[in-house]
C-alpha cells in the first residue's frame, strides 16, 4: 500500500514512513496523518520498510513492534546506520515494559500502545518532528556563523570591490545562479557565502564543494547522493551534497575542473530542480540555489572541448568578476591592518604596526597568491614575533612566489624603489630565468615586463648564458 502523495512533491519537513502490517491499521494511519498534511508512505513488511528507510530521505518512522518478517528492532538498528537517521516510533499491541525499555535504550524516541488514541499519537508525531527540526536548524546556525562572519571580511574600498559588493547586494534577494570568476586567493568563497547570507536562504545551509578536489569516480555519488549497496563500499544511503543544501546554496569550487560526464547530469540538475540519486529509481526535488566559481578561463576550456557550453551558459546568469589583489589599489593596507588585528586576538598577542621593511614589501609586492597570500604572510609574521611589532626578518625565508624562490631577501639587501627593484631582479635573474617565469617572480604581466625592459633598453639576455657586462 502506498500513498496517493508523491514522494518526489513532498515537503521536506514532514515525510513519514509507517511500517504496518495490519492493513486496516495502515490505512487509518495514513489517513490521519494525511489529514495534517504530513507525506505518507505505508508499507507492510519489515523488509520493504528498511529498504525504503535507507534509500529515501524520511523526517520520522512510524514502525510496529512485531512485523510479519522482522521486528521493530531491525528497523532502529538500520535506521541508525543511515547516513541522517530519522526518529523512529514504535507502536505495538503487545505491551510490555521490557519491550518499552528495550526500544527506548535501542534509539526509538517513544513507544506507543495499541489501540493509540489519536491525539496522543499526533502529539508524539509532532514532538518528534519538532526535535529533528530544531537539530537541523542548530547545526544549520553553526556553519553560518562562519558564513556570517565570512561575509563581513570581504574588505576593500577600491573601485573593483565596490562593484563586486553591489552585486551582491543586488542578485543575494533572488534565486539567479551566479557565476564567480577570479584567480585563485582572491576571495571566491567569500562572495558565494556573502550571497547565501544575504539571501532569503540564509537560515539554510551553505555548502561548498571544491569539484577538484573529489576523485573522479566518486564525483556523482557526492553530489546526487546513492542508495545502499549501489556499488562497493556503499554500506548505507547518503542523501548527497546537492539535497544537503536544501532549501539553501551549493557553492560549487573550481567547477572547471568536473568531468565531463558529470557536467551533463549537473547541466540537468540546474534545469530541472531534481537529483537522483546513484543505483536509485525515483528523482527528488531540490531546492537549491547555485553558485558556481572558477579560476580559469571557461570561454578557452569551452574551446578545448573541456567544458560544456550549454552548462557555461546556464551557470553564467550573473557574472561577478572578483578582481586580484594587485588591482586593488589601497586595499592591501586595510587588509593588513585586518589581518594583524585578527591573528593578534587569536594568538593573544598585542601587535601594532609592521617594522620598516615589512612595509617596504608589502608597497612593492605585486601578490600573485591574492589575499589568501598576504593572510599567510601576517599569520606566520604574527605567530613569529616576540614583540608587538611584525618584523620583516622572520618572513625573509617565506617562498611567496608561485615558483618558488624568494625574492624578499633582496629587498632587505638592496632598499629600492618599485622601479629599481624590478630592475635589480631581472639583472640578477634573468640568465636562469625565462621571461615568463620572471614576470611571475615579480607579480606583474608579461607585457608590464616588457614595457620597463624597453623603457630601460635592457636587451634579453637569452636563458642559460651570462648577462652582458
Amino acid at each position: 500500500m502506498k500513498s496517493a502523495r508523491a514522494d518526489r512533491d513532498a515537503p521536506r519537513a514532514g515525510r513519514i514512513l509507517v511500517i504496518e502490517d495490519d492493513n486496516a491499521v495502515g490505512q487509518a494511519l495514513e489517513m490521519l496523518l494525511a489529514s495534517k498534511e504530513y507525506a505518507v508512505t505505508v508499507v507492510q513488511t519489515s523488509r520493504e520498510g528498511i529498504q525504503r528507510a535507507v534509500s529515501s530521505e524520511f523526517d520520522l518512522i512510524v514502525t510496529d513492534l512485531r512485523l510479519q518478517d522482522g521486528s521493530g528492532f531491525d528497523v532502529i538498528a538500520a535506521v541508525k546506520e543511515a547516513q541522517n537517521s530519522p526518529p523512529v516510533i514504535v507502536m505495538t499491541g503487545y505491551s510490555s515494559v521490557q519491550s518499552a525499555v528495550q526500544s527506548l535504550r535501542e534509539g526509538a524516541v517513544d513507544y506507543i500502545i495499541k489501540p493509540y488514541n489519536n491525539e496522543e499519537f499526533l502529539y508524539s508525531v509532532s514532538r518528534a518532528l519538532n526535535e529533528r527540526q530544531m537539530r537541523r536548524e542548530n547545526a544549520v546556525l553553526k556553519r553560518n556563523l562562519q558564513n556570517v562572519y565570512a561575509s563581513k571580511r570581504i574588505i576593500g574600498e577600491s573601485p573593483g570591490i565596490k562593484r563586486v559588493l553591489d552585486l551582491v547586494r543586488r542578485v543575494a534577494p533572488t534565486d539567479a545562479t551566479v557565476f564567480i570568476q577570479g584567480e585563485s586567493g582572491t576571495g571566491k568563497e567569500l562572495v558565494a557565502q556573502a550571497i547565501h547570507t544575504e539571501s532569503r536562504r540564509a537560515n539554510a545551509a551553505f555548502v561548498p564543494v571544491n569539484c577538484g578536489a573529489i576523485p573522479t569516480e566518486l564525483v556523482e555519488s557526492e553530489l546526487f547522493g546513492h542508495v545502499k549497496g549501489a556499488f562497493t563500499g556503499a554500506t548505507g544511503a547518503s542523501e548527497g551534497l546537492i539535497m544537503e543544501a536544501q532549501g539553501g546554496t551549493l557553492f560549487l569550487d573550481e567547477i572547471g575542473e568536473l568531468p565531463l560526464g558529470m557536467q551533463v547530469k549537473l547541466l540537468r540538475a540546474l534545469q530541472e530542480k531534481e537529483v537522483r540519486p546513484v543505483g536509485g529509481k525515483d528523482t527528488r526535488r531540490a531546492d537549491v540555489r547555485f553558485v558556481a566559481a572558477s579560476n580559469k578561463d571557461l570561454k578557452e576550456a569551452i574551446a578545448r572541448g573541456e567544458f560544456r557550453e550549454d552548462l557555461f551558459y546556464r551557470l553564467n546568469v550573473i557574472k561577478i568578476q572578483v578582481p586580484p589583489l594587485r588591482e586593488r589599489e589601497g586595499d592591501v593596507d586595510l587588509l593588513v591592518k585586518h589581518f594583524i588585528n585578527y591573528y593578534a586576538k587569536k594568538i593573544g598577542k598585542r601587535i601594532r604596526y609592521l617594522d620598516a621593511g615589512f612595509k617596504s614589501f608589502v608597497k612593492t609586492y605585486q601578490w600573485p597568491g591574492n589575499v589568501r597570500e598576504l593572510q599567510n604572510l601576517i599569520e606566520r609574521a604574527a605567530i613569529l614575533t616576540d614583540s608587538d611589532v611584525l618584523n620583516y626578518d622572520d618572513i625573509v625565508d617565506t617562498p611567496l612566489t608561485l615558483d618558488g624562490p624568494s625574492l624578499m631577501a633582496d629587498v632587505v639587501e638592496h632598499p629600492m624603489s618599485v622601479e629599481d627593484y624590478i630592475q635589480h631582479i631581472v639583472k640578477k635573474h634573468q640568465a636562469t630565468r625565462s621571461e615568463i617565469e620572471l614576470a611571475r617572480m615579480l607579480g606583474i604581466g608579461r607585457k608590464a615586463l616588457w614595457v620597463r625592459r624597453r623603457r630601460w633598453a635592457m636587451t634579453r639576455t637569452p636563458t642559460g648564458s651570462k648577462p652582458k657586462t
